[in-house]
């Protein structure tokens, strides 16, 4: 997660929790916006300020949904926060998020399903340490890290290599920014943190960089939609993912105007959304089939719903354990 857009990203997630109280009170329909005809609706397709749903702009911006017969009304949100109420009020079809808040939402509307794996973190989100040569010597060490889910569940999933938890260890809640200070600065032992602050902290603090995102499934970001627009407008969606589909193919194999067009949209240059995406794996519609709702992949998304949905039970975000069959769908790829 790097520069300004995942800044954004970061900043607008320590709310979340508040966000989903208070969208759940505004919700007006557990369906799909547009109930009436939906053949002849457009699809409402929203994302927020992170550089990982590129695939969703460059789409956009060349036309693949057109392309496919399909009208999709493109929203776009400078926050997390934001996208997740309108949402939640049933103003939107499609919702790019993290996984994190997919789990929050569906506890709040179990119709909401996980319907496609976009993005891991893939090293942009890191743990810094200093002295620290395995997890058994973090027992009571002090920790900078901020109070949001997916944080928590990546600190969780490092701490349990040692089987400890953060009753183990001395918390500071701070955010991943100030949290990269203070371990420069030496006022904490450790830090969760994420590039651009990540290396750097390092260096100044004296530390390394003991535990990443690098080649695992633990920060991941979705598309959710509910369980009506998935039964009544499936030929639609499979249209959906063939633009997307054909979208991330060019971004992932760096084509300058698609770069250009995500950049546009997020206001940066497409050298540095090339740049943010060496932090990302996007994933194809063919990753989707083999990785993403693969149960016999030790890489996929089911594990990272898993880890998250314990997280959110035992960290008080939700009100009740998740069963993770319950959180996805994925009717809509395996057809295609």
């Amino acid at each position: 997660m790097l520069k300004l857009s995942s800044l954004v990203r970061l900043c607008c997630l320590a709310i979340a929790s508040f966000v989903l109280t208070i969208a759940c009170s505004q919700q007006v329909s557990t369906n799909s916006p547009n109930t009436s005809s939906p053949q002849s609706q457009p699809l409402v397709s929203a994302t927020n300020n992170w550089v990982g749903y590129s695939g969703h702009h460059v789409a956009v911006g060349k036309n693949f949904f057109s392309e496919q017969g399909l009208k999709v009304k493109d929203q776009f949100f400078q926050s997390a926060s934001e996208e997740i109420t309108a949402f939640l009020a049933g103003k939107i079809d499609l919702g790019w998020v993290t996984s994190g808040d997919a789990v929050q939402m569906a506890a709040k509307d179990p119709s909401i399903k996980i319907i496609y794996l976009i993005d891991y973190s893939n090293g942009s989100d890191g743990i810094l340490g200093r002295g620290i040569q395995s997890p058994q010597d973090v027992k009571g060490k002090t920790i900078g890290r901020e109070n949001i889910l997916f944080e928590k569940v990546f600190l969780q999933a490092y701490l349990q290599k040692a089987g400890l938890t953060e009753k183990d260890v001395t918390i500071k809640d701070l955010a991943a920014a100030d949290a990269a200070s203070a371990f420069a600065a030496k006022k904490v032992d450790m830090a969760v943190t994420y590039e651009p602050y990540l290396s750097k902290a390092a260096k100044q603090g004296e530390g390394e960089v003991i535990f990443s995102t690098k080649d695992t499934n633990l920060i991941a970001d979705v598309v959710v939609a509910r369980d009506r627009l998935i039964q009544s407008r499936k030929t639609e969606l499979q249209a959906y993912f063939r633009a997307v589909d054909k979208a991330v193919d060019l971004v992932n194999g760096g084509d300058a105007e698609a770069l250009k067009i995500a950049g546009a949209k997020l206001g940066i240059t497409g050298d540095e959304v090339k740049e943010q995406l060496l932090g990302a794996k996007l994933f194809d519609l063919e990753g989707n089939k083999s990785v993403a709702f693969n149960k016999d992949n030790p890489n996929s998304l089911l594990g990272n719903l898993e880890l998250t949905a314990k997280g959110a039970y035992e960290f008080k975000i939700v009100p009740q354990p998740l069963k993770v069959e319950t959180l996805y769908a994925d009717s809509i790829v395996q057809s295609m």
